[in-house]
């Protein structure tokens, strides 16, 4: 049965009015099919033929100790996945979204080992962004799964509407930026329908869009099949970071050098990083993480 919010991409996909009071509505919208199994392919290249994950990777404990792994860059560059965070079908879907001009915040690969990778805790990314130094919530993620998300390995739950409860209090919860649960628990045992607890299983290439203030989580991998995953962040350009001590963290506004949906195949840069701006364990001051 389809979620709320959910759509099917294909090449003439417009973001309809119906489709924008979804996104209002629930805080997010889901487009299966968003990127090609051929895209997805040429996307995994750049983890599986490189060591950027031995180089760059870091994990963050979970209360129980395991962690999920992540590599993390500030610009976007001109491998594979910067065509992916460049390309047009991303950028304008967050723009329109957003209502106004973004640019790339950040992106990150984040990877749930076979029984081990780790739990992410209930979060708003704006939880984390707010200490980033951004004023307001006008900003988006979008989660592309590079493998099949299931309840077995961890697929990402969201509290649909959630975005409308503002910013909740969060703190450490082990190495992650955790909400409240108390607070979380009210929301979700809320007996006006307004909030609902979902599970979002995906297939690879499929892109959840989701406003900054939806609370999410992922359980840990107890599966015996890896989930990797794709997190595209943009923030919109009015909303750009100016806080000197976090300027180092993420990005403030440079405008987006698009490029067309092709790029994303005819790119055969997989390992070329120059000019991606990795984020560095040391240097993000919102987790306490371990290589």
């Amino acid at each position: 049965m389809p979620l709320p919010g959910e759509h099917n991409f294909t090449p003439d996909f417009t973001l309809t009015p119906s489709i924008l009071h979804d996104y209002h509505t629930h805080g997010y919208i889901l487009l299966r099919n968003f990127l090609a199994p051929s895209e997805v392919d040429n996307t995994l290249r750049v983890f599986t033929e490189t060591d950027v994950i031995e180089r760059f990777g870091y994990g963050i404990p979970d209360a129980s100790g395991r962690m999920p792994r992540m590599v993390l860059w500030n610009t976007p560059g001109d491998d594979v996945t910067g065509m992916i965070c460049r390309c047009e079908k991303v950028v304008s879907t967050a723009e329109q979204l957003l209502g106004g001009e973004v640019y790339h915040y950040h992106s990150k690969m984040v990877m749930k080992e076979p029984l081990i990778g780790g739990k992410q805790e209930w979060h708003q990314d704006y939880g984390y962004w707010y200490n980033n130094g951004l004023l307001t919530p006008d900003a988006l993620s979008v989660f592309i799964p590079l493998d099949t998300c299931t309840r077995e390995n961890g697929c990402l739950q969201v509290i649909a509407g959630s975005h409308k409860c503002g910013k909740i209090e969060h703190g450490l919860v082990a190495g992650q930026t955790g909400a409240n649960l108390e607070r979380v628990e009210e929301i979700q045992g809320d007996k006006t329908g307004r909030f609902r607890h979902l599970f979002v299983e995906m297939s690879p290439g499929d892109a959840l869009f989701f406003h900054s203030n939806v609370l999410h989580m992922s359980e840990p991998n107890d599966s015996e099949k890896i989930r990797r995953a794709l997190i595209l962040a943009y923030n919109r350009r009015d909303n750009s970071a100016g806080r000197k001590e976090v300027t180092g963290h993420h990005p403030m506004y440079s405008p987006i050098e698009r490029v067309p949906d092709s790029a994303i195949l005819g790119c055969d840069n997989f390992s070329d990083f120059t000019g991606k701006e990795f984020l560095l364990p040391a240097n993000d001051k919102t987790v306490t993480a371990a290589k």
